[in-house]
């Protein structure tokens, strides 16, 4: 898959964090927050993806944090893993504070999406969908969101510090299409596939209901009425 490096240092020695990268594959899709962190016990990087906290916890009832998009196959994780760290030494070598990698040419990748629609009460979300980008990267936690007009698709975000004139807190995508072109082709596909999904899950639906109902009314022919049965 071709895509594009950026990494910037952080020079905080108090932290573990040496750094965060961005991955743009193609020139159409961006992922952000990388974080690429110092195991303070070994003095060995590693690569962190961005993560979201989920509403699962674990035997000691801590939350689990899960990732919000990462690679799928070993082959390829190792491949993106080891170009970030290149990245990031080559910007500590030449003393730079921001580095880049090229892999192969620019162009739009290939993906495909899968949609789980589903309702609540008193939420917006109709639906999650997973994007898979080549079948090596996995983006999550992808929403369908009903709108004041009409059902539009959000990208996973973070919570920044900063706050809009309301005094609301504003969020940042974490990854999101970057030319007009790919937004509306990714897009396009999400609410394509969230309608046939939501189509067939209503069929499902409507023979499950069917099925019952010819239960019922089997069930009625064969009960006997309730009489006395006379002695012969």
């Amino acid at each position: 898959m071709k895509y594009s490096i950026h990494v910037n240092e952080v020079k905080t020695k108090e932290s573990n964090i040496k750094g965060f990268a961005t991955v743009v594959f193609g020139d159409s899709f961006k992922i952000t927050n990388i974080a690429i962190l110092e195991n303070p016990e070994r003095h060995q990087l590693f690569v962190s993806m961005p993560r979201y906290r989920s509403s699962e916890r674990d035997e000691n009832g801590g939350v689990i944090f899960k990732d919000v998009c990462n690679p799928i196959t070993k082959e390829f994780r190792e491949e993106l893993y080891d170009n970030i760290l290149e990245a990031y030494e080559n910007v500590i070598n030449q003393g730079k504070e921001q580095g880049q990698i090229e892999k192969e040419q620019s162009e739009m990748p290939e993906f495909s999406v899968k949609v789980t629609p589903f309702e609540r009460d008193g939420s917006s979300v109709c639906g999650l969908a997973r994007i898979y980008f080549d079948n090596q990267f996995i983006v999550n936690n992808v929403s369908i969101l009903q709108g004041k007009d009409k059902l539009f698709v959000a990208m996973p975000a973070y919570k920044t510090r900063q706050i809009d004139e309301q005094g609301k807190a504003i969020y940042q995508d974490v990854c999101y299409p970057v030319t007009k072109e790919f937004r509306e082709k990714l897009y396009g596909e999400v609410m394509k596939t969230y309608e046939e999904e939501k189509e067939k899950k209503q069929e499902e639906q409507k023979d499950k209901n069917d099925l019952q109902k010819e239960k019922e009314k089997s069930g009625q022919f064969q009960s006997l009425p309730d009489r006395a049965t006379p002695f012969r």
